[in-house]
């Protein structure tokens, strides 16, 4: 395969299992992917993400930007020798974070200026310049810079956002040139369909207007400004026909999801790729993904409780600790109890999309779906 050569090697329903090539070897797909904002995937060692057979691993442009600065990441040789792993990465262009803090944004047609959290200094960015920082991180896959909008917000505003995702689109296609890595183009439009669908077409005008330019295609698409306070039932009224209208010889990426149903449903609307702070985070607050649902370890009920975390789950966490100690260790605020149930959780995700996987190889995935949302794991939010 030559580099980000993108294979469907199966189809059941809409769901897809792909592979993609990459400088730093092949992810396959539906597959979830640990963030490591910093790089750094919180409490979790690089030896475990590669025992927990993780494939790609997300760091955050923003963040890397301004601490320890994108200069002496690239010093360092880029965020794989930084970092110390060697699988795929993948860099988020940071808007999310810009535009999560409104209150210190000025956004243009050019670009955008904003305050850091890190030291208050004002840090202006383009498409080109956001272009520039995450070639010199150099993950595998850069995405472009887009405006991400909340929910709920008005018609006129998302339509804005369309544009100008678009226009800095165009941009960031144009700006990027780094041949070890690719740049997948973001779909936007909040929860009108129509205007979903405008986005995806102005991203495939963008990406015919390149090629005929001799220039380069998107690697992938993400599907951005969902899950950002609207309820799951109201992202899966559009979701499947956004997916399905991204070209289909490349992954689709669902952006910021990371619930398990979640994950599952979408897999089924033809959804490739996933991220999320979730199984780290909630790890972090005591709470853990299970084949019973989600469990919260400061319950009284689990304090003489010496069974396995999870009895249908071979994560080192399941095979080595008890919910007893584990409730311990969080009622403790220990961090080993934030380790632990972090390592479960991020198990939990990956070996779900391993047997998502499967399922769609066997051509099985409606009945994989079927057991999955008749199970007690589907309750877990």
């Amino acid at each position: 395969m030559a580099l980000f050569d993108c294979t469907i090697e199966a189809q059941s329903g809409h769901a897809r299992a792909l592979s993609y090539e990459t400088a730093h070897g092949t992810f396959r797909t539906p597959m979830f992917m640990p963030v490591g904002t910093s790089a750094t995937v919180k409490g979790i060692t690089v030896d475990q993400l590669h025992d927990l057979q993780s494939q790609v691993v997300l760091a955050n442009t923003y963040h890397l930007s301004m601490r320890p600065g994108a200069d002496l990441v690239e010093e360092a040789g880029g965020v794989h020798k930084f970092m110390n792993y060697d699988g795929p990465m993948l860099t988020d262009s940071g808007g999310f974070q810009v535009f999560s803090l409104a209150d210190t944004l000025k956004l243009d047609a050019d670009g955008l200026t904003f305050r850091s959290i890190y030291d208050g200094s004002y840090v202006r960015w383009t498409p080109e310049s956001n272009m520039h920082i995450q070639e010199q991180i150099g993950a595998d896959i850069a995405m472009q810079l887009d405006q991400c909008t909340p929910y709920p917000a008005e018609r006129s505003f998302v339509a804005n956002a369309v544009d100008l995702s678009a226009n800095w689109a165009r941009r960031c296609l144009a700006a990027h040139k780094r041949p070890d890595q690719t740049l997948f183009g973001i779909v936007q439009g909040g929860m009108e369909l129509d205007l979903r669908m405008e986005s995806i077409r102005r991203l495939r005008e963008i990406e015919d207007e390149s090629l005929a330019a001799g220039g380069r295609r998107f690697g992938g698409f993400g599907i951005g400004g969902y899950s950002v306070g609207e309820d799951h039932e109201t992202m899966f009224e559009t979701l499947g026909q956004v997916a399905r209208a991204c070209p289909e010889d490349r992954p689709r990426y669902l952006m910021g999801v990371g619930n398990p149903t979640t994950l599952v449903r979408a897999v089924r609307e033809g959804v490739d790729m996933f991220d999320c702070v979730l199984p780290t985070r909630t790890a972090r607050m005591g709470t853990a993904f299970s084949s019973t649902g989600r469990m919260n370890m400061r319950n009284a009920k689990y304090t003489r409780d010496f069974t396995p975390l999870d009895h249908n789950c071979t994560c080192p966490t399941c095979q080595n600790y008890t919910r007893a100690y584990l409730r311990h260790l969080v009622k403790q605020n220990e961090m080993l109890g934030a380790i632990l149930l972090s390592v479960h959780n991020l198990h939990f995700l990956l070996d779900l999309m391993r047997r998502a996987r499967e399922a769609v190889l066997a051509d099985a995935y409606e009945e994989f779906y079927e057991a999955w949302m008749n199970s007690p794991a589907a309750k877990d939010y």
